[in-house]
């Protein structure tokens, strides 16, 4: 009852500061002349999007069954399937639970330890963490911007820094001392410790050199993608958007779904675009028609492939289930 609670608040959080996003943004663009924009964009353009979405979300699978893959082997194309399923889900719930959504289905369809298999969506949010930080701070540097924009990835960097050393700890929690006095008690509840243990096998394929390298190469992969989706949504509406630009306005946005907002990030995407795209000096009204159009095609793209791969796999977006009993797989060489 009382988790039940504290999701609903969010989620109500959430939809009001998504609720006053779109009022800053009614407020501080035309909206008449956005639409005019969108009536003009380049189709062309438009369907490169899609191809990067794509290409963005594919790759991101890849790095999921790379980290996956210590624990368990899977084939790419079920693993791409949850992803989606996952991404599905965020754009329908609340508080980012498509995490827990796709940990949930990726568990009970391939027969993997859920705690086990959210412990490496943490290793992998980390990771997208340390590469969307760095794209800002190296983007920001190029780009001479200062005041906010600067403090909002200085904060980002010390986040990262809190988040490495947390993973870290983790990983050697039961060797650090005074570890064993803290097991005796947790024995108590053999259930906790029991589910502990198996988070613990997932975040430890950070511990794994060769897994990590796959990983930021994959996430190299993902994130040029993605910036060039937001090249190609500049394009479209007449912006044309220096790499380092797209860099900067592909990270700021992803910095920005930190904050709770509604299911879709709605608002707070298209406000987080509009005023980066105000450092370049670009047009308001064209910047408000780009985010429209980027965001747009990455919940077409994913919702899609969302209700795609739930059908062929037969899941559905809850993040219950029954007991998880204990499984065991043969590491990966």
């Amino acid at each position: 009852m009382a988790l039940n609670r504290r999701t609903i608040l969010r989620q109500v959080i959430g939809v009001a500061i998504s609720g006053v996003a779109i009022w800053i943004l009614a407020r501080s663009v035309d909206v008449p002349r956005t639409v005019d924009v969108l009536r003009t964009a380049n189709p062309a353009w438009i369907l490169l999007m899609v191809v990067t979405v794509f290409l963005d979300v594919g790759s991101r699978g890849a790095r999921w069954q790379a980290l996956l893959a210590p624990i368990k082997r899977l084939p790419y194309r079920r693993v791409l399937a949850y992803t989606y399923i996952g991404y599905l889900a965020n754009n329908v719930l609340p508080a980012r639970l498509g995490e827990l959504v796709r940990s949930h289905a990726l568990g009970e369809g391939e027969r993997v330890s859920r705690p086990t298999v959210l412990g490496t969506v943490v290793v992998e949010r980390i990771v997208d963490t340390v590469i969307v930080v760095g794209l800002a701070a190296l983007a920001v540097v190029i780009l001479g911007v200062g005041g906010t924009m600067s403090t909002a990835v200085l904060l980002g960097a010390g986040f990262v820094g809190v988040l490495v050393v947390a993973l870290a700890v983790a990983m050697v929690s039961h060797r650090m001392p005074g570890a064993e006095r803290v097991t005796a008690v947790a024995e108590r509840y053999p259930r906790i410790l029991e589910l502990a243990r198996r988070l613990r096998d997932g975040l430890a394929v950070a511990g794994k050199p060769g897994t990590i390298a796959r990983a930021l190469i994959l996430s190299a992969a993902a994130w040029t993608a993605s910036i060039a989706t937001f090249i190609a949504g500049g394009q479209s509406v007449g912006i044309e958007l220096t790499l380092s630009q797209a860099a900067l306005l592909s990270s700021g946005v992803a910095l920005a779904t930190v904050v709770p907002s509604a299911p879709g990030y709605v608002g707070t995407f298209e406000l987080t675009a509009v005023q980066i795209a105000k450092v370049f000096g670009a047009d308001p009204d064209a910047s408000f028609a780009m985010a429209l159009l980027v965001h747009a095609m990455i919940l077409a793209v994913t919702s899609v492939g969302g209700v795609t791969a739930a059908l062929r796999l037969g899941v559905g977006l809850e993040t219950g289930g029954s007991s998880d009993e204990p499984v065991r797989e043969t590491p990966g060489t």
